[in-house]
Parts: structure tokens; C-alpha cells; sequence
């Protein structure tokens, strides 16, 4: 008994210290972004390389799901809603589904699962190579060169990305629409703004900023959380996705419910 007692002690202490600790690198990252317009010249090379891996080299896989997306919900809009009089529902079911709902989760999921493990891979490797300690005996705050840019990189790309995936989910809609109902882009682009609400591309902005931080902000500390084996990497790694998708799925619930109060 005694000798359980300990473990759970142990258990959480360790629990409690990691938590304090992960309080404490959100702050400080968080104070760091404020310093992050005199940042210097590498640390800006950092945020130029993220945003093209994150963002750039990610336009092919979004645009593919985006339009397939698209098509399908606007197939089951124009297959099922006109035997229940409610046609006119398509172009709203469309806002909610892509603008509101997918559109920023889906990309959120696509930029955790490359960039997020790259992150965590690429700092786990870093720190196992004394590579952090280096720039801490040089006077370079880690946190400044390393961790701001990547926060600052993944949420510009999230935020663009998720653009770009409305773009083309409304684009594979309309043209589904056109094969499959002949109908024509004035008439498509007025039922669309008919629904679409300033609201809704708030809503979807907002999801894409909070989602973009939470990737990074994790996958920075998994991958800071690396000591010395080079088996904690791959580790780290997949911790580090896993909770980034199940804070992704938690917050997009909360901040949907949030909308509709």
C-alpha cells in the first residue's frame, strides 16, 4: 500500500510539474511574440521557411480535399433536400459545412500531421544534438529564434490555408452544380451570398488563428521535451499529434456551441 501510495505521489508530482512547465512556455512565447518585430534576420528566415512548408507546399492536398468536399456536399443537397421542399437549404448547408465547420478543422488536421510533427521532430533532433544548448551558451533565447517563428508561420498558414480551401470547396461545388443542374455562376454566386454571413467568415477566421497556435504551441513542446535519447523523438512526435488533434476536436466544440449561444 505504502508502496503505491508513492507512485501516485510521484505520478503527481510529475503531472503537476509538467503542467506548470507547459504554463510557463506558453507565457513566455507569448511575451516573446510582442518582441518578435526586432527579431533578427535568422529568425525571420525561420518564419519564411515555415510558412512555405506549412503553407505553400500544402496547396495541392487541401485543394484536392476542398473540391472533393464540395462536390460531395453539394451532390447529397441537390439529391435529397428537393424531396422534402427544402431546396433552398443546399446553399446554406454549404456555408455551414464548409465555411463554418470543416473548412477550418479539416486544415487544421491536414497542418498538424505535417508541419506538427515536423515541428516536434526537427526541435527533438536539435535538442538531442546539443543544438538548443548552443544557442543558449551564444546569448540566442531559443524561444525568440526557434519557437515565436514557428507559432507565427503555422498560424498565417493555417489562416490562408483555410481560406484557400473555401475557395475551391465553393469552387468543386459550383461546379457540380453546373454539371449536374445547369446551374449558372450569377445564379450560384446570389443564393451563396444570400446566406453567407459576415458572422460565418469571422467565425471560420477566429477557429483558424486558435488552431493554428495550438499546433505549433504543442508541437514546440513535445519536441523541446526531448532530452537526450534519439528514441524520444519519434515519441514526442506522435504525442504531440495526438493532442494536437484531440485540442483541435475539443475547442472547435466549444467554440461551435459558443456560436450558437
Amino acid at each position: 500500500m505504502t508502496v503505491l501510495l508513492e507512485r501516485l505521489g510521484a505520478r503527481s508530482r510529475a503531472e503537476l510539474a509538467s503542467a506548470l512547465y507547459a504554463v510557463g512556455f506558453f507565457f513566455e512565447v507569448v511575451r516573446r511574440l510582442a518582441l518578435f518585430a526586432f527579431a533578427r534576420k535568422p529568425a525571420i528566415r525561420v518564419l519564411t521557411m515555415q510558412i512555405l512548408f506549412t503553407g505553400v507546399e500544402a496547396l495541392g492536398v487541401i485543394a484536392v480535399l476542398s473540391m472533393s468536399l464540395g462536390a460531395v456536399v453539394i451532390v447529397q443537397g441537390l439529391s435529397l433536400l428537393p424531396q422534402f421542399g427544402q431546396a433552398s437549404l443546399t446553399y446554406t448547408i454549404l456555408i455551414v459545412v464548409i465555411t463554418r465547420e470543416l473548412g477550418p478543422i479539416l486544415t487544421a488536421f491536414i497542418v498538424a500531421a505535417r508541419s506538427g510533427t515536423a515541428i516536434a521532430t526537427e526541435l527533438g533532433t536539435m535538442a538531442v544534438n546539443r543544438e538548443i544548448e548552443a544557442y543558449i551558451a551564444t546569448g540566442i533565447n531559443p524561444i525568440s529564434f526557434l519557437v515565436v517563428p514557428r507559432v507565427i508561420g503555422v498560424t498565417v498558414s493555417v489562416l490562408l490555408l483555410n481560406v484557400y480551401f473555401n475557395v475551391f470547396g465553393l469552387a468543386g461545388s459550383f461546379f457540380v452544380s453546373r454539371l449536374a443542374a445547369g446551374v449558372t455562376l450569377a445564379e450560384y454566386t446570389r443564393e451563396l451570398s444570400a446566406v453567407l454571413q459576415l458572422g460565418d467568415l469571422i467565425g471560420s477566421a477566429i477557429k483558424s488563428v486558435i488552431f493554428g497556435v495550438l499546433i505549433a504551441l504543442i508541437s514546440s513542446y513535445h519536441g523541446l521535451l526531448v532530452e537526450q535519447a534519439s528514441t524520444e523523438i519519434p515519441q514526442q512526435a506522435i504525442r504531440a499529434v495526438s493532442r494536437c488533434f484531440v485540442l483541435l476536436i475539443v475547442v472547435n466544440v466549444a467554440l461551435t456551441a459558443l456560436y450558437y449561444l
